[in-house]
């Protein structure tokens, strides 16, 4: 079961900004959790779960050939969990419990807690290589779901990552994509300051992968290459997104004291009236 496939780029449009009017409720809600990182992701998550692209059924979530999400920039769970929540995985005012015990919806994500998560993430690194694990188990299985791991920029300083696109490029996983959240700023600043990512394309496709750039916030772009990575054949896919930290949130933007700072109710009304539909 998928979103239906005529679903037009407004539409998603606008349900991206749903979700992201979603993200900073939970965060203000909680008083806690990664609001920069959630908007930046926004749309690429929109895309897949309502876009028709990603193969799931909210009603049977342990559904052997759906295809797998895995959020390896676990803080950024709450676009996941507001995508979700649509999607029907639990109720929408279920995301008001964020980050609350014995909630689950937790700061990140939980296999086997929160409906719909795939993997237990939070330690920066280590998705891509759980994301190659079900590549090659539904190899094993003959089975031809496809993988989407979401990585942020600051995260492929992590050398795990690099053994992983070793690897992934080696047993030609061609139902493997990676796709790098490029929002160009990490918890103790920008990217490039701290340990530069260049030449990042070049890098992937070194590695033996396909490598497709593009603007993380064009929903058309967007669009685009996901359909193509999961028709590539021979090697796995890796879409680098440029996104805007914070985005759709104009004191946000760019601004990475908002990296893990939950807004005012003051700033959160302001937040919402800019992201309304």
């Amino acid at each position: 079961m998928t979103a239906p496939a005529t679903i037009s780029i407004a539409e998603l449009e606008t349900i991206a900004r749903r979700l992201r009017r979603h993200a900073i409720r939970m965060i203000a809600q909680a008083n806690s959790g990664h609001p920069g990182g959630s908007l930046s992701a926004a749309d690429l998550v929109t895309a897949l779960y309502f876009g028709g692209l990603l193969r799931h059924d909210p009603q049977h979530p342990e559904w052997p050939d759906r295809d797998r999400f895995i959020l390896s920039k676990g803080h950024g769970v709450p676009i996941l969990y507001a995508a979700l929540a649509e999607r029907g995985y639990f109720p929408v005012d279920e995301l008001l419990t964020l980050r609350q015990v014995d909630s689950r919806l937790q700061g990140h994500p939980v296999q086997g807690v929160t409906p719909g998560v795939e993997a237990s993430t939070g330690s920066l690194g280590q998705g891509l290589s759980i994301g190659i694990g079900h590549a090659i188990a539904g190899r094993l299985d003959g089975k031809s779901f496809h993988t989407y791991v979401l990585l942020g920029d600051g995260e492929c300083q992590e050398g795990q990552v690099w053994e992983a696109a070793m690897a992934g490029a080696n047993y030609e996983l061609d139902t493997l994509t990676a796709i790098v959240d490029f929002n160009r700023y990490q918890l103790d600043g920008a990217v490039e300051d701290i340990q530069s990512l260049q030449p990042f394309a070049e890098k992937w496709a070194a590695f033996g992968w396909n490598v497709i750039e593009i603007d993380g916030h064009d929903m058309t772009a967007v669009v685009n290459a996901l359909t193509d990575a999961a028709a590539h054949r021979g090697q796995p896919t890796c879409i680098i997104a440029t996104t805007v930290k914070g985005k759709g949130v104009s004191f946000m933007e760019h601004n990475n004291e908002f990296h893990g700072k939950a807004p005012t109710s003051e700033q959160l009304e302001v937040a919402l009236a800019q992201l309304a539909e």
